[in-house]
């Protein structure tokens, strides 16, 4: 249960690793409009919305616990580590590459994830600025940079282009040769 909370949690978000392990049940709103508040890069706060599904999912990890306690916890009852978080995400990416077995051959990792959401936004037609606060970027140049990755997305956009109406160069007439040119005069 915690495992699959922790899956979808990073992917709606794209939250970085240490995001997800400092997260409190404090930061989470899961009512009407489930939404999370996550503590980022050099103390930015940001709000992601939560899809209804991750809400279900986070509620059932957290129920009866205390605001201040962290939303993953390992065996132990401890808060996982960015580095447990590591290991959640690697150990499924694994066991995922026995039925996709192009995963074997890619190292998997939250920031994959990360990634992963960004590519996925800018693909549904999110705009470039709202991806950068989705991740909690401070510079667009950041941001951009998954812009540029995604070379299905600019051969998609290539083919609506409509260059049916353009006409063939005329040919061009053979030119005489520079001796000919020469003699000529």
């Amino acid at each position: 249960m915690r495992d699959h909370a922790l899956l979808l949690f990073l992917y709606n978000t794209g939250a970085r690793a240490d995001e997800a392990a400092k997260l409190t049940v404090g930061n989470l709103q899961l009512g009407a409009s489930p939404s999370v508040r996550l503590h980022g890069k050099g103390n930015k706060i940001r709000i992601c919305p939560l899809w209804p599904a991750t809400a279900i999912s986070l509620a059932r990890l957290v129920t009866d616990r205390d605001r201040s306690d962290a939303v993953f916890l390992g065996r132990m009852k401890e808060p996982l580590t960015r580095f447990g978080i590591h290991r959640v995400v690697t150990q499924y990416a694994a066991m995922a590459s026995k039925t996709v077995p192009t995963l074997a051959t890619k190292r998997v990792s939250p920031h994959t994830i990360r990634h992963t959401t960004a590519v996925h936004l800018l693909r549904a037609g999110v705009d470039i600025n709202t991806i950068r606060a989705w991740l909690g970027h401070v510079s667009l140049d950041t941001t951009h940079i998954y812009a540029e990755v995604d070379l299905e997305m600019k051969a998609k956009a290539l083919a609506k282009v409509d260059i049916s109406g353009l006409k063939e160069p005329p040919r061009q007439r053979s030119l005489p040769s520079l001796m000919a040119f020469l003699k000529a005069l």
